[in-house]
């Protein structure tokens, strides 16, 4: 089944006891592993037990198919429910976790992490909602109402009040993803400390002071792989922090040519996984997510026609005398562009 709205919290507080598997993926991989940590504790409250938790990989899946089986038909030792943590999971596993549902072992919960999935083309995602023990949880990025929301239980919970223009500031700053948001207002939590009652737009401008650097984190993210509507707020967002284009275009041009090296490791026959650890440096948690989420959508050539793009744009920006910022967003709207269209075939 499909789970969208007020259903998604009530799930995740205390989740139907028909349901052997769920599926959280979405592009906000930061609320993906919110609500993962979530539901896994509404059965085990610590998640580092290691009689209760059992955490796996798709890699795992890979060189042993029976795994996922055999750790859901076991039985703890000191008694309880167990949990089973699967990340790292795509299209490639639908039939094993097809296979699952159809016949699952044990009592476990099976809770499922993976990147952004297709809405009709991913089989994954297809076989986890038409199962009837299954769920499957999107998880996109929070839209205005969303991060007004998580700004308001956060920091109610600390009993702190929000100046109206404090709360504006920070809502334009943040939402990309929900773990850098949280991450922003635990340090804002931190930084009132136990004696204040009221944030003022002084409190969040000292503490969210490297918004922009998010902004251009945000920018790379979304254009990478095809999220046109959230590059457009990025980029607006980084245009109202003053950010300046060639520094984002370089960003992205990092990126990219990284994505060039993965590529070429994947295109000499290492597996994804195996490719980002080959990387010097190595691409490790949590930066390896984004790659992950990236790299399917990005062919070789395709990677060559975007560098050309970047070079082309930052030329532009500094000799022909056009907005850079105009310059700059057709550019990288035109990359997203490419991977939006990957992404859907």
């Amino acid at each position: 089944m499909k789970l969208a709205g007020a259903a998604i919290d009530r799930f995740l507080a205390k989740p139907d006891a028909a349901v052997r598997l769920a599926l959280i993926f979405g592009p906000d991989n930061g609320l993906v592993r919110e609500r993962a940590a979530r539901l896994a504790r509404s059965v085990v409250p610590d998640l580092n037990d290691p009689f209760r938790v059992a955490e796996l990989t798709g890699a795992m899946l890979d060189d042993d198919p029976a795994r996922l089986a055999d750790e859901a038909a076991a039985i703890s030792m000191i008694g309880g429910r167990r949990v089973i943590r699967l990340r790292e999971v795509a299209d490639k596993h639908a039939k094993l976790i097809a296979g699952f549902l159809e016949a699952p072992a044990g009592d476990a919960l099976v809770v499922v992490e993976a990147g952004d999935l297709p809405n009709k083309r991913s089989t994954l995602r297809t076989a986890v909602e038409e199962a009837g023990n299954g769920a499957a949880i999107a998880c996109y990025p929070d839209d205005a109402a969303g991060v007004d929301d998580l700004i308001d239980a956060v920091l109610k919970k600390a009993g702190l009040a929000i100046e109206p223009a404090a709360q504006s500031w920070l809502s334009e700053r943040l939402g990309a993803d929900r773990a850098l948001s949280r991450g922003e207002l635990d340090k804002l939590v931190l930084y009132m400390g136990t004696e204040a009652k009221t944030v003022t737009l002084d409190d969040v401008r000292a503490v969210v002071g490297d918004a922009s650097e998010i902004g251009i984190d945000d920018v790379v993210s979304a254009c990478l792989v095809g999220d046109m509507s959230r590059l457009e707020r990025s980029l607006e967002r980084c245009r109202q922090a003053g950010e300046n284009a060639i520094t984002i275009l370089r960003a992205v041009s990092r990126q990219v040519l990284q994505l060039q090296a993965a590529r070429a490791l994947m295109d000499e026959g290492l597996q994804l996984d195996r490719a980002l650890a080959a990387m010097r440096p190595p691409i490790r948690f949590p930066r390896d997510r984004a790659f992950k989420a990236q790299l399917p959508r990005w062919s070789a050539q395709r990677l060559l026609d975007a560098v050309d793009l970047l070079v082309e744009a930052e030329l532009d920006c500094k000799t022909t005398g056009n907005p850079a910022d105009a310059l700059t967003a057709r550019a990288l709207m035109r990359i997203a562009g490419v991977a939006a269209r990957a992404g859907r075939r």
